[in-house]
């Protein structure tokens, strides 16, 4: 296991560190006055959709595929990555999921201009994960599972306004701005006030703008008020100065995940799995969480190590726009021998979470679980991270040339799972596949031929027995899942870098 060390004076008065923290486009989403647009309050201002009619794929299609594709942001409540490892509360929370129902987990990213709903609806993404609470807007457009958490709205000052309203009625008289994007729930719910009789003084901030992002702009006085969910607000409180709290707007607020309204299967799974984590008391005012939701609970809104690095400035201005710590290394190794440094990325992160001392049951070692007997470099020399990657990556290339006739995405799959699983494995699934009159130069048709060699009545005709088939398909899925993650991740580092920005990676949500 990688450790750093996390003992950073998180909290140091000043507006200057403030200024420099994580919390997504402090700078790179800044709230210039001319990006606010003054509301005129009413409540017609629907969800913007394109796809309004979903496409056809429940569980049962998902369980074919292997795959579940979780559609979420990149932000220190859903998902990140901590020295290369992936977390967050909703990805840890999914990913239990689909662990118990045997399946892969993609995580899809929302890009910049890109809308969460058209992305579930149009079949690029399974369920939306990102902190969403229910509202009958939204519901007019997906299904809502059962909820996992319950949150409280509130309104959240900066320290540089000198008289902060402790009601309601004192936030109208007071007339201070309060920031929010016009496709969250915290803007349904201020026009809800406003219909009340509340004289609120709403401002529209752009819609890249996440509710990180404008709590970092209140933090450094750029904005003077917006709205967060309190779990939210005391997380980021711990961290970060120039935070104060409000006036609630709303109490008891569900948060679920959202899903197509046409994959009942789905809803009733993950329903069920919910059930184990998270249900309401007979009287429903208090829930019942589950010893694994309380856990995640404490990691991700209470004191946390890998929140605290995610929060921490000097850690984020030294890692924005990386994978792993091995980035420069792998990078190197990947342009020498000519290959996707992206893909040997995931492929470490999948053999051995980036832990250079890692040993598998099998004697592999080192961040590429390099097999001693295939290399001529000595042992101790694998557990060295540029000597791995090295080794790693040559094993790999060979794959790659061995499959260089077929296309990139056939010849990545082919030499991956060679990679797991041997060449005899891989050759016995081909000649299953030729067998069963399937092209042979297929992945598709080798990953099934490779789960029947689990079977009794093919692998004793094989040639090398018996193979752990899912496993292979597995290794191959996530590592090809992980790459796509990568590369979303990287084009939005890139996006804010060509505008010329100072921030990292959380485009568009809703919260």
């Amino acid at each position: 296991m990688i450790h750093t060390d996390t003992n950073y004076n998180l909290k140091r008065s000043g507006r200057e560190l403030v200024f420099g923290f994580l919390f997504l486009f402090v700078i790179s989403c800044s709230a210039d006055e001319d990006q606010i647009e003054q509301v005129e309050p009413t409540m017609d201002d629907g969800l913007s959709v394109s796809y309004v009619e979903p496409v056809q794929r429940d569980l049962a299609e998902i369980r074919n595929q292997g795959v579940l594709r979780m559609i979420t942001q990149y932000s220190s409540n859903t998902y990140f990555l901590n020295q290369g490892i992936e977390v967050g509360f909703e990805y840890e929370m999914i990913r239990e999921f689909t662990r118990e129902n045997d399946l892969a987990l993609e995580v899809v990213i929302v890009g910049p201009d890109e809308n969460p709903f058209d992305m579930l609806n149009s079949g690029q993404g399974d369920v939306i994960a990102a902190n969403y609470t229910i509202t009958p807007e939204r519901r007019n457009i997906v299904n809502f599972t059962r909820p996992y958490n319950l949150v409280d709205q509130l309104i959240v000052f900066s320290s540089e306004v000198e008289t902060m309203p402790g009601s309601l009625e004192e936030l109208a008289e007071s007339q201070i701005p309060i920031s929010v994007r016009r496709n969250s729930s915290y803007y349904n719910r201020l026009m809800e006030l406003v219909e009340e009789g509340y004289d609120l003084n709403v401002k529209i901030i752009p819609g890249e703008m996440d509710t990180e992002a404008t709590l970092a702009e209140v933090a450094t006085g750029n904005l003077q008020a917006t709205v967060a969910d309190d779990n939210m607000f005391d997380a980021a409180n711990r961290y970060v100065d120039g935070l104060f709290p409000g006036p609630k707007i709303a109490e008891k607020d569900t948060i679920a995940w959202a899903i197509r309204k046409n994959a009942p299967d789905l809803e009733a799974q993950m329903n069920q799995f919910l059930y184990k984590h998270f249900r309401f008391t007979a009287d429903r005012e208090r829930p019942r969480r589950s010893t694994f939701l309380n856990i995640l609970q404490r990691r991700y809104f209470q004191e946390s190590t890998q929140i605290a690095q995610y929060y921490n400035p000097e850690w984020q201005y030294q890692t924005i726009g990386t994978i792993s710590p091995y980035d420069e290394m792998i990078r190197s190794v990947a342009d020498s021998a000519d290959v996707d440094w992206l893909l040997l990325t995931a492929m470490i992160a999948q053999e051995s979470e980036f832990n250079p001392n890692s040993k598998s049951w099998m004697g592999a070692v080192g961040l590429m679980q390099v097999i001693p007997r295939f290399v001529e470099t000595e042992y101790e020399q694998l557990y060295d991270p540029i000597t791995n990657i090295k080794e790693g990556t040559r094993i790999i290339k060979e794959h790659l040339e061995h499959y260089s006739y077929m296309d990139e995405e056939n010849q990545w799959a082919f030499a991956l799972a060679t990679y797991n699983a041997g060449m005899g494995h891989v050759a016995d699934a081909r000649r299953l596949a030729i067998d069963q009159n399937k092209d042979p130069n297929e992945w598709e048709n080798v990953a099934d031929a490779l789960l029947k060699l689990m079977q009794r009545r093919h692998y004793q005709e094989a040639r090398h027995g018996f193979a752990r088939g899912i496993e292979t398909v597995q290794y191959v899925n996530e590592i090809k899942n992980r790459h796509r993650t990568y590369e979303a991740i990287i084009a939005l580092s890139e996006h804010h870098q060509n505008r010329g920005l100072f921030g990292i990676m959380d485009e568009a949500s809703i919260n």
